[in-house]
C-alpha cells in the first residue's frame, strides 16, 4: 500500500496532461513535450510527415544539383521556394525535431531522394531535451552518424552551425531558458572542428548572427530562436555559397 502511495503521489506532480513524464522546469516545454506523446509512442521519427511528398518526386534530372535542406523548425519554416527561386532545392524540415528524431527519417527523407548535397540544421532542440535530456557527446555522435551515411551514398555536406538564441523579449525568454549559450557555443566549436577535420563544409551563420553579448542578435528572432524575414535574408546567400563550396568538392 505504501508503494501505491508513492506512485499516486509522483503522478500528482506531473504536468497535467503528461502522466508519467518528469517536468523539466520549463511549462513551455512542459506543455510542448505532453502535447507530443502520440508522436512519440506512434511515430518517433515522423515517416509520415513527408512520405507522399517523396514518393511522388522525381528522380533527379540529369545535371541537376538537387539540395536538401534537413532540419528542425528553422528550416521547417524556411520557404526556399522564395528565397531560392527556380532551384532545386527541396525542404525537408520538421518542426521540433532532435538529431535522434533526424536519424530515423535521414533514408527517407535524404538518402532516398539522391541529392548532391544535404545541408544539416539541427541541435538547437537536443540542447533545450525536447525528446529528453541529451548529452553533448550524444548530440556530436547523432552528427558523425549523418556524416557517415551520407558519405556512403555519395552525398556532399553541409553542417549548418547550431543557432544563437537571445532572451530580449518576453516570447523568447523560455526558448532562451532551455537553450544555455554555453551549451550552444561548446556545440559550435565542436562541429566546426569536425568539419575541418572530415572535409565538411561548414556554414557559419552563428557568426553572423550573433551579437557583442554572444546572443543572437534582437533583429533576426522576434522570439529569441526562429528567424524572421531578416534572419532569412541574411541566412540565404551565406546557404548558397556553402553549397556551391560543396558541389565543387569531390563526391564522396
Amino acid at each position: 500500500m505504501g508503494a501505491m502511495v508513492v506512485t499516486l503521489s509522483a503522478f500528482a506532480q506531473q504536468p497535467a496532461g503528461a502522466p508519467g513524464i518528469p517536468p523539466t522546469g520549463f511549462p513551455g516545454l512542459d506543455q510542448y513535450r505532453a502535447s507530443r506523446i502520440a508522436v512519440f509512442t506512434d511515430d518517433y521519427g515522423q515517416l509520415a510527415r513527408y512520405r507522399e511528398a517523396n514518393a511522388a518526386l522525381a528522380p533527379p534530372a540529369a545535371g541537376e544539383n538537387r539540395v536538401v535542406f534537413f532540419g528542425d523548425s528553422i528550416t521547417d519554416m524556411w520557404k526556399l521556394e522564395d528565397s531560392f527561386p527556380g532551384k532545386p532545392y527541396i525542404n525537408r524540415g520538421i518542426g521540433g525535431q532532435t538529431t535522434p528524431q533526424m536519424l530515423v527519417r535521414f533514408r527517407q527523407d535524404v538518402i532516398d531522394l539522391h541529392p548532391k548535397v544535404v545541408v544539416i540544421l539541427a541541435g538547437t532542440n537536443d540542447i533545450a531535451g525536447n525528446t529528453g535530456p541529451m548529452r553533448n557527446e550524444d548530440i556530436e555522435a547523432n552528427y558523425a552518424s549523418f556524416a557517415e551515411l551520407a558519405r556512403v551514398h555519395g552525398i556532399r555536406v553541409v553542417y549548418s552551425s547550431v543557432m544563437p538564441v537571445h532572451n530580449y523579449t518576453e516570447r523568447s525568454k523560455d526558448f532562451f531558458a532551455q537553450r544555455p549559450p554555453s551549451r550552444i557555443l561548446e556545440l559550435h566549436a565542436w562541429l566546426k572542428d569536425y568539419c575541418a577535420n572530415n572535409g565538411i563544409v561548414y556554414l557559419d551563420y552563428f557568426s553572423a548572427m550573433v551579437d557583442d553579448k554572444g546572443l543572437m542578435k534582437k533583429d533576426f528572432a522576434d522570439d529569441g530562436l526562429h528567424p524572421n524575414a531578416a534572419g532569412y535574408k541574411l541566412m540565404v546567400p551565406l546557404a548558397e555559397a556553402a553549397i556551391q563550396k560543396a558541389l565543387s568538392n569531390p563526391k564522396p
